[in-house]
């Protein structure tokens, strides 16, 4: 216990001193190695961390995150907002509705919370600002709506998770389809509290006509979802083969659809594709150096037998886990933290009886409240970045809607129904 501990410690004081989380990882296991077994083991450093990136199911990683890279460059963001306001632009408060709205979309594409805050935001951050809402609320909203990115699916971390935790990243995207909507609808209710505080505009009546124009204009942005959940879902494709076919259709729909992907963009798009793939596949490939070592002194049954001789309620133990997640998303990234921490607790989760999969969705939307809480907050600090607006003064605003988001997490943790009730039904 105290090598880990130490061990965890070297890799946090590294990265608070803006040492590179992967570089980080990488330093530590590797002086680890050699205290333990010497020079002699260095050989095994280059088969261990290429071992570690070639796990076929992250191959599904790198393609959503292209695929939503060429949906971003494809008009697709600005056709989910047109529906999102046909849809919620007659009631108060309308444009933080069709942020949510719009999020919810878009997470069924991207994968990503980061994607989602920067091609939405980018669009309804100064949308809201123009129409009188305070900045730091439109960036609090934005915000917060981003995270449903990483609830619903496709989730990137959940396909990370599946792969440290062995666990079905199929059953992993079904368990976030109800905590997802129930965030949805959480943040929709703050929105609207907010909207009569401050006496915000609606932005027009309710027509059925707008609403089937904006459909129809948006339908193949909302028919590549359905193909590649459905067949995802539905066992015809898996993960990863989904996340190809999801590159496919966005050439296809951005190309000969809406013929607004050229050269110049899907350039852009690859190359933003290739620039975050890389970030994370070398975390992952560093890990692994870390996570060699963890086992073989045998850390995570070292930590499971602590735990277990302080309790063996379950429900407890997932109490402690939801503290040490929710602190670590303070200063990691969501890849790094379960990357670092998944593979060390899965020993100690698997004896007190927790379903992997229960425990994915509640690593999740712990990670995707990361997201917004400083000091590291990528999600937040993008909004507020957009709204031109203090991290801190978005904070003030936001910590509402994390609160949302933190009902769904305390639902989710001891109502198990909540997340696992259609897996079981589906599934089980």
């Amino acid at each position: 216990m105290g090598t880990m501990l130490i061990l965890f410690g070297a890799v946090l004081l590294l990265v608070l001193v803006n040492v590179p989380i992967a570089v980080a990882l990488g330093i530590v296991a590797t002086i680890a190695m050699i205290s333990s077994h010497g020079f002699d083991t260095v050989a095994n450093i280059a088969i261990v961390t290429y071992n570690g990136a070639t796990n076929f199911p992250l191959l599904a990683i790198p393609l959503f995150i292209l695929a939503g890279a060429i949906m971003n460059a494809s008009g697709i963001s600005q056709r989910l907002v047109a529906l999102a306001s046909a849809l919620f632009g007659w009631i108060r408060g309308a444009l933080a509705h069709v942020s949510i709205g719009a999020s919810l979309f878009f997470a069924e594409i991207s994968g990503s919370a980061v994607a989602d805050v920067a091609a939405l935001g980018s669009i309804l951050i100064p949308s809201m600002k123009n129409r009188g809402y305070p900045a730091p609320l439109a960036a609090a909203c934005m915000s917060s709506a981003a995270t449903l990115a990483v609830i619903i699916p496709p989730s990137i971390p959940m396909i990370l998770y599946g792969v440290m935790a062995d666990a079905s990243v199929v059953q992993l995207f079904v368990a976030g389809i109800v905590p997802g909507l129930i965030g949805g609808l959480g943040l929709m209710g703050m929105a609207y509290y907010f909207a009569r505080r401050y006496n915000l505009p609606r932005e027009a009546a309710f027509s059925g006509k707008r609403l089937w124009e904006t459909f129809v204009e948006a339908k193949w942005a909302l028919l590549l979802p359905m193909i590649i959940l459905g067949g995802i879902f539905g066992g015809i494709v898996t993960a990863t083969e989904g996340a190809a076919l999801a590159v496919v259709a966005a050439l296809f729909i951005g190309l000969v659809i809406y013929r607004e992907l050229d050269l110049k963009h899907l350039r852009e798009a690859i190359m933003e594709g290739g620039s975050q793939t890389a970030v994370v596949m070398l975390m992952v490939a560093t890990s692994a150096l870390l996570g060699n070592y963890l086992t073989e002194i045998a850390a995570p049954q070292a930590l499971a037998a602590k735990v277990s001789e302080l309790t063996s309620n379950k429900y407890f133990i997932l109490a402690l886990l939801n503290v040490l997640f929710l602190f670590l998303g303070m200063f990691l990234h969501s890849a790094a933290a379960i990357i670092l921490v998944v593979p060390v607790v899965m020993p100690l989760v698997l004896a007190a009886g927790i379903d992997p999969v229960h425990f994915g969705l509640i690593v999740t939307i712990n990670l995707g409240i990361g997201q917004q809480t400083p000091p590291v907050a990528s999600v937040l600090m993008i909004a507020s970045s957009i709204a031109k607006c203090s991290v801190w003064d978005v904070t003030r605003v936001n910590i509402y809607f994390i609160g949302v988001l933190f009902t769904v997490l305390m639902l989710v943790t001891y109502v198990p129904i909540t997340g696992m009730g259609l897996v079981e039904y589906f599934y089980r």
